[in-house]
């Protein structure tokens, strides 16, 4: 009989690692949410800085989605964090850059924080919750099978690949087929 700590996890449908991968990816679906809203609705468009964030997300995203369909694995976790390290160091170069006194910021805040303010708060909190995703990664038995069986997993990645699309479509309208407008005030392909 296997007495080893990971006994009773062995078999087991799903885990931890699972869980929080799924519960990570529908975090980054609510934040590319809020500001695809704020976009929409409140029609704020999206500075540059602001779109090289999404991206960076959304990289978080992918990598989270992977261990979500194909099972926990360390490399998976790595675009997951590369994705939280370029979407904090575009977002900490945002708040240089309206850091000196006076400087209204950029955009509308929510919870009183501007939005790259909270993209490197949150990319910070990323960043230590994928170590310890990792961490739980060597401690746990794998499960048995990768989070896309459960409907919470097929969810979430579904929402999460209408939100990278709607980006998409959203990004190519507003900065068409060249640069985007440091200040955007419209979508290039849609005219003023």
């Amino acid at each position: 009989m296997d007495q080893s700590p990971y006994s009773s996890l062995r078999g087991n449908a799903s885990s931890g690692g699972n869980v929080l991968n799924v519960l990570g990816l529908l975090a980054i679906c609510a934040s590319l949410g809020i500001a695809f809203y704020y976009q929409l609705a409140l029609k704020e468009l999206p500075c540059p800085l602001c779109l090289l964030q999404r991206a960076g997300m959304i990289l978080m995203g992918i990598g989270l989605m992977m261990n979500v369909r194909f099972g926990v694995k360390a490399a998976h976790y790595g675009v997951a964090l590369a994705g939280a390290l370029a979407t904090g160091v575009i977002a900490l170069r945002q708040v240089f850059l309206h850091i000196t006194p006076g400087d209204a910021g950029y955009g509308s805040t929510f919870m009183g924080l501007h939005f790259y303010t909270l993209a490197a708060l949150s990319s910070l909190a990323a960043v230590a919750g994928i170590a310890l995703l990792l961490m739980l990664k060597s401690w746990e038995a794998p499960a048995r099978d990768p989070a896309w069986k459960s409907a919470g997993g097929k969810l979430a990645c579904i929402l999460f690949i209408l939100l990278v699309a709607g980006n998409l479509v959203s990004t190519v309208l507003e900065c068409g087929g060249g640069a985007c407008e440091d200040d955007p005030t419209f979508y290039q392909l849609l005219g003023k």
